[in-house]
């Protein structure tokens, strides 16, 4: 009998629609003479004594090469125009600012909350880069969130395999955590991580300790029932290239998807399919079980969420604020009608959506060092690019001109993969299942230490380098992982070389 995953994958390609179900087997967008470009330059790499053509420019013709301070991962595309650029700059602007709570006399800065973990995007995505998990017990947790849920029930599960709904979320506390509120209210608890070590020894003899998280939560509401409650800590992603990722065609997403693993190679990459809002099904790309399909719903989403504003996409004023909390949902709202119906309105979350969309991927550093050419011979033949896809050409259609028909460096297939019980949540959303991630894109990663000392890498933040973070991996990964535990330390040590020039 199937598992459970592949019933609601044969749901999810039952109920998807025409155009993504056709978009397997074709890209649309294509001439049969693009065709046969894009099929020779997306071609893996065979020859590993120098750079291939454009591999340099990893996120096509906007990649920045202002890679030299903190600020490497917040540049502007660089093949924007000087209008674009001026709507990039306004977007910037909202996305550093810090929201207040309601009412308050600053014009259009109020409705954070009431209940919230954060008050700008900017405290989340460090300089536009990966957020950290606490650096001690109970210590600062801003840039780090915890998603809730709960056993769903019958109606709820039909709603998920629908796509109308992520999870079943706590009945009290929703589906995350806020660890702050406004005057008056109190926070729904704090995150704790704990950490036990889990030393791992390579073929040499090295040591390395890696930190096993313990999530728990304290100081919660006394109603607040956690027994039952599913819970996962999941840091902020680096934004580089988010509207590049949103370009790539689906075709050659789903094409990579073989969630049988019909080819025996050990791999079985499978798509989140999630409501479009019109009763469909499209692709997640965004997330870290990719279930959102767009840049605009991941930020309506995350201004929802994180910080408790609406927007037209998510219009609820209070945010994840539920009907067990009353005290919450009794507090004003920042919605002011001469600006529009919702806390952040059209023409901002458009603004902020622009800025997300167009932030430059980094240029790639030392291209042709010898230590990194050995390096990415041996990230190919240790078999990470099973599911860190090398390079993509995007499409022709993209909706914006500086995103199309670019040919793009990801290291990433979007896809969802089992990655093993070490780095499982034992959490669904969507489609996903407790032990599936989707694969993060490694672009700009070389830099993440540089825009922020205190990144942290994996889900949870947990791995404090890429070696750590390799050595976490398991499940479809497992074989990749053990490859690289058993290489000699120069042999990693130019794999890892290769990572931090992407």
């Amino acid at each position: 009998m199937p598992s459970f995953s592949a019933r609601l994958l044969t749901v999810a390609l039952l109920l998807m629609p025409a155009t993504v179900a056709a978009a397997q087997s074709s890209r649309d967008d294509l001439s049969e003479a693009d065709r046969a470009r894009v099929e020779a330059v997306t071609r893996p790499a065979t020859d590993f004594s120098r750079p291939e053509p454009f591999e340099l420019m990893q996120g096509g013709a906007g990649t920045t090469k202002r890679v030299s301070d903190a600020n490497a991962l917040s540049h502007p595309g660089e093949n924007l125009v000087f209008e674009d650029e001026q709507r990039f700059l306004v977007g910037n602007g909202l996305f550093r600012k810090d929201w207040v709570t309601a009412p308050s006399s600053t014009i259009a800065s109020d409705g954070l909350g009431p209940l919230f973990n954060a008050r700008a995007c900017q405290a989340c995505h460090i300089k536009d880069g990966r957020g950290h998990a606490p650096l001690e017990p109970g210590g600062n947790a801003t840039s780090l969130l915890v998603r809730l849920s709960v056993e769903p029930d019958a109606g709820q599960r039909e709603r998920i395999e629908k796509g109308l709904q992520p999870a079943a979320p706590h009945p009290v506390l929703g589906f995350q955590l806020q660890d702050n509120a406004a005057a008056g209210l109190n926070p729904e608890g704090r995150i704790r991580i704990d950490y036990s070590d889990k030393p791992v020894e390579f073929a040499g003899g090295e040591i390395v300790a890696l930190r096993r998280p313990r999530l728990s939560i304290v100081d919660t509401s006394p109603d607040a029932d956690l027994d039952g409650l599913r819970m996962s800590a999941r840091v902020s992603p680096p934004m580089s290239g988010m509207g590049l990722l949103e370009a790539i065609h689906e075709a050659d997403i789903l094409a990579l998807a073989d969630p049988d693993d019909s080819d025996g190679d050990g791999i079985s990459g499978r798509p989140n399919m999630v409501g479009d809002g019109k009763g469909g099904l499209v692709l997640g790309r965004f997330g870290w079980k990719a279930v959102e399909p767009t840049v605009e719903r991941q930020t309506a989403h995350a201004f929802a969420g994180d910080m408790g504003l609406s927007t037209p996409v998510a219009p609820d004023h209070w945010g994840d604020c539920t009907q067990r909390q009353p005290e919450c949902r009794a507090l004003p709202h920042g919605a002011q009608s001469q600006f529009g119906d919702e806390e952040v309105p059209r023409d901002l979350l458009d603004l902020v959506v622009f800025y997300s969309r167009n932030l430059a991927v980094p240029v790639r550093r030392q291209i042709d060092a010898p230590q990194v050419l050995a390096g990415k011979e041996a990230f190919y033949e240790a078999g990470c690019v099973s599911c860190h896809v090398p390079k993509f050409v995007t499409s022709r259609n993209a909706g914006h001109e500086a995103h199309r028909f670019q040919l793009i460096w990801p290291y990433t297939d979007l896809l969802l993969h089992d990655m093993g019980e070490g780095l499982a949540d034992n959490r669904e959303e969507g489609l996903a299942d407790g032990r599936e991630w989707r694969t993060p894109p490694l672009w700009g990663i070389g830099l993440a230490h540089q825009v922020s000392a205190e990144a942290g890498f994996l889900h949870d933040g947990r791995a404090r380098s890429l070696v750590e973070a390799i050595l976490w991996h398991g499940g479809e990964a497992q074989a990749s992982r053990d490859a690289f535990a058993k290489m000699q330390k120069a042999e990693r040590d130019a794999l890892i070389a290769f990572l931090e020039s992407l």
